[in-house]
């Protein structure tokens, strides 16, 4: 039986995928074997003592130590792709609310009295005001080539629209789900350069901290609609609302209100929308859930952003786990610990991600809880798992 903590509200649907036969779920659960959360803050928290994975119901993890956690032998698995059908959805939504004054529109339609006839003939002097731009011939450039940033780049495609694209650590797997029709570029710059929309999905980290900033606006068409329904700290607002009162930029959409943004001219700020659907939800928690799963129960490692994937089907009943400091010769030590035990091994599978590794051995015979602490005692391991 695993004990899961939950510390955010997670969907039914998910949490039916931790059948109760063999796991107990609370959200005050005590010494739990994982935790699902989604927004929760959990830099400030005491991580327990038996806690043996983290999985974030979500794309990001800025909300989780992911570093502390690392260190500790602890996969953080999350949900990339679950949500990316209702980001693509909201970035299509911001691109048209710009380029068409949704917003002002409304807000003119709204403010409008008199008798209809009246109205009406409000209606015809002020809608030139309003007037906009259509999205074909236009070009998108996105930032970030993620299960996001891909979803949004078809859509371009799509919509008529000329789309350029740029993330260095395109995969060659991404880069086939990508339509041949999107122009990759070199680097940021080459791709802020050619828009006439910008939109980024892309994590916050240090160097990707201001992507859009002063210098870079320089550099840009004039009349560009920035959207960023990615991370706050990714786009410069400061630098963007000086750009607004100077023509430069048509206008920006993002989900990060502020004291700024939330009145400013040519601003539209949602509540943090992206990924807030049920559909979203639902999907992120199936995911996550799976991915927990598997790892208490097999110690598979799916979509963790701290750890390699390391999947390999169980032939035999004794299976060892271990996450370990990717040094020389961890393999061989591992393998002399078990054949000092006389436990042959059946098969075994190591991956590394920088400067971490895991390792998943499947035995002939049953480990004893001796064994694994030798192996636990082995320099560089950071955790080792009978499952």
């Amino acid at each position: 039986m695993f004990k899961i903590q939950t510390l955010n509200n997670i969907s039914a649907l998910g949490l039916a995928r931790l059948p109760k036969e063999q796991f107990q779920v609370s959200n005050d659960m005590k010494d739990p074997d994982a935790i699902l959360l989604r927004s929760f803050k959990m830099h400030d928290m005491e991580i327990p003592k038996s806690l043996k994975a983290v999985g974030r119901a979500g794309a990001g993890v800025n909300n989780i130590p992911v570093e502390k956690l690392t260190k500790m032998g602890i996969p953080v698995f999350n949900a990339p792709g679950a949500n990316a059908n209702a980001v693509k959805e909201l970035v299509l939504a911001g691109m048209l609310l710009a380029c068409r004054h949704i917003p002002a529109s409304w807000e003119f339609a709204r403010g409008l009295s008199g008798t209809d006839p009246e109205i009406s003939k409000a209606v015809e002097a002020g809608k030139k005001n309003f007037a906009g731009f259509e999205l074909p011939g236009r070009t998108l450039a996105v930032i970030g080539l993620g299960a996001i940033g891909r979803n949004v780049a078809n859509m371009g495609i799509a919509l008529g629209m000329k789309v350029i694209g740029f993330d260095p650590g395109l995969t060659v797997e991404g880069a086939w789900q990508l339509s041949a029709d999107v122009k990759k570029a070199n680097s940021v710059d080459e791709a802020l350069r050619a828009a006439d929309f910008v939109t980024f999905h892309v994590p916050l980290m240090e160097a990707t901290k201001n992507l859009i900033n002063t210098e870079r606006l320089k550099h840009m068409k004039d009349g560009v609609i920035i959207l960023n329904f990615a991370r706050e700290g990714i786009v410069d607002d400061t630098a963007v609302s000086a750009a607004i009162k100077l023509g430069k930029v048509y206008g920006y959409v993002c989900d990060f209100p502020s004291n700024l943004l939330k009145n400013h001219e040519r601003v539209i700020t949602l509540p943090h929308l992206g990924a807030s659907t049920a559909e979203a939800e639902d999907n992120c928690a199936i995911m996550v859930a799976e991915q927990v799963k598997d790892f208490l129960q097999n110690g598979n490692i799916r979509n963790s952003v701290n750890y390699p994937e390391v999947v390999m089907a169980r032939e035999t009943t004794h299976r060892l786990v271990v996450a370990n400091a990717n040094v020389p010769n961890m393999l061989g030590l591992i393998s002399e610990t078990l054949g000092q035990a006389k436990l042959n091994i059946h098969d075994m599978i190591n991956r590394s991600r920088g400067d971490y590794a895991y390792t998943v051995v499947d035995l002939d015979s049953p480990i004893t809880e001796d064994v694994r602490l030798k192996v636990a005692g082995i320099g560089g391991v950071l955790m080792a798992r009978i499952v």
